[in-house]
């Protein structure tokens, strides 16, 4: 099945940012575009503000004034969806409610040719469900877009249960065909980026709820040392406390309330107080004209250690040895069989976070994990009350020898990235375990969904096979509820490799 011919005319209904962000993006592409909204003159506003975002793509060298006189010749609003009975494809992006969405579509169907292709731009909602008030569930599938559409090069084809392959494969290849980047998923809450994002929000947020650190210091952590393009709490401010939220609600709900997903609490107040981010003003952060953006907590300068001993290779963290060396500090090496850690000239140890907890040891520092430890800018400590000055000193001043900002947080398992990253790597095997996507469309959606820097497969390749599941062996030993238990594809996938390491 190929895609849709050029000819043929796709509409939009809906034209809100959304709606009008896809219908340029088709008309772009070469389609004729039909543009609808309920709402009186909505959908010539709307082709007025595509007309003039194409005015600006000239401007900027991107699109010549000739394509642009064409684009806007293909571009019509309807006043009625009767105008609409011509469209090989129609996307729905209207209101985020089920009755609302399966009317239109009732309405569409009584339109529209037999052939026609019907798409949901759907984020939080069963595409199933949206179909199941349809005559003919086969032609209907999910085409979610990101937002802003023209830009973000993913999209989910999504199949709902009644989805016909031959649908699915045409919207596909409609999607590839308008320049974008599609992956094929199963209909299962959240698809793929909403449900493997959420532990990106939900650990952060926890981190915050244990008193552990402040919303900065998390976010630069997160961007400094995890390699995310953004931290957890500026990122919601952006999206909107409310969408955001209800993204995660949605998706908790969806999945019987599986702790896994519960929604932060913290969060549940900020949208209780009106504090939704930029478009309000005021978020996790102040964003009003004037107000100073706070700053993370950074350690103030210690002095490096004379030494350190190394016991073990570090694992994930191995090349610090040699940035260690390079700083001219001395590595004494000794042998340990299951040796991961850095032991300071003042008897205090340094290990990389592993879900564990510095008040069950005597005298131990914890690093974060780092998606490159050359190239970070930042690494995140932790030690709890009983933990010596001398090691906490130490611990800083190796860091800061390294060309490091330091920010000391509380004692909490797993710390900032190693947990989020983690619970990023055992939600994607769970996915892919259940049939919702192949690794590769999965590691696809999360980098060019959420910019993430490496797919969860791909950061589960980097880190070792066994890792995640053993961090989040040591967390669920803390915290029981289930939210850090590993998913038996997780395990499974871990317990295999570790057979094969031991046969060899």
């Amino acid at each position: 099945m190929t895609a849709l011919d050029l000819s043929s005319p796709v509409a939009v209904v809906g034209t809100g940012t959304m709606g009008q962000g896809i219908a340029q993006v088709a008309l772009v592409a070469g389609h004729p575009v039909r543009l609808y909204d309920a709402v009186p003159d909505r959908a010539r506003e709307a082709a007025a503000a595509i007309g003039a975002r194409l005015d600006r793509l000239v401007e900027k060298g991107r699109l010549t004034a000739a394509d642009r006189d064409a684009a806007r010749a293909r571009l019509r609003p309807a006043d009625d969806l009767a105008e609409l009975a011509d469209c090989a494809l129609v996307v729905e992006a209207v209101l985020e409610r089920l009755d609302v969405k399966q009317e239109l579509f009732r309405s569409l169907e009584e339109v529209v040719s037999p052939d026609c292709l019907l798409a949901t731009n759907t984020s939080s909602l069963s595409v199933t469900a949206i179909g199941g008030a349809l005559s003919h569930p086969g032609r209907f599938v999910g085409l979610h877009f990101f937002n802003p559409a023209p830009l973000l090069p993913l999209v989910e084809v999504v199949s709902g249960f009644a989805t016909d392959v031959t649908s699915a494969t045409r919207a596909y290849e409609t999607a590839r065909a308008w320049g974008k980047t599609p992956v094929a998923c199963a209909d299962t809450p959240g698809f793929i980026v909403n449900r493997i994002a959420r532990p990106f929000y939900a650990e952060a947020f926890a981190v915050y709820e244990a008193q552990a650190a402040d919303p900065a210091t998390i976010d630069a952590v997160l961007r400094e040392s995890g390699g995310f393009r953004m931290g957890a709490f500026e990122l919601t401010d952006l999206i909107g406390q409310d969408v955001n939220e209800s993204v995660t609600h949605s998706v908790w709900q969806s999945f019987f309330q599986d702790v896994r997903f519960t929604p932060s609490l913290a969060q549940r107040r900020l949208v209780e107080s009106g504090r939704l981010g930029r478009k309000t003003g005021r978020g996790w952060y102040d964003h009003r004209d004037g107000a100073e953006r706070p700053e993370p907590h950074t350690a103030e300068k210690q002095q490096p250690p004379a030494y350190v001993v190394a016991e073990g290779d570090l694992g994930p963290a191995s090349e610090l040895l040699a940035m260690i060396r390079e700083a001219g500090i001395e590595v004494r090496e000794e042998d340990e069989d299951n040796g991961t850690r850095l032991v300071l000239p003042g008897g205090g140890q340094l290990a990389l976070a592993d879900g564990q907890t510095s008040v069950e040891f005597r005298d131990v520092v914890y690093f974060d994990l780092a998606l490159d430890y050359r190239g970070a800018t930042r690494i995140a400590l932790s030690a709890c009350q009983d933990t010596g000055a001398r090691t906490v000193s130490e611990a800083t001043g190796l860091f800061q020898a390294l060309g490091k900002d330091v920010s000391l947080i509380g004692d909490v398992p797993g710390m900032i990235v190693a947990r989020t990253v983690a619970r990023i790597i055992d939600l994607a095997y769970d996915a892919v375990a259940k049939g919702v996507a192949t690794e590769e469309d999965v590691d696809t959606a999360m980098r060019l969904g959420v910019n993430y820097p490496l797919g969860p497969f791909e950061w589960s390749r980097r880190l070792g096979r066994t890792w995640a599941c053993s961090v989040l062996d040591d967390l669920h030993q803390r915290d029981p509820s289930g939210r850090y238990a590993p998913s038996l594809a997780l395990y499974r996938h871990s317990f295999a490799t570790e057979k094969r390491e031991g046969a060899s």
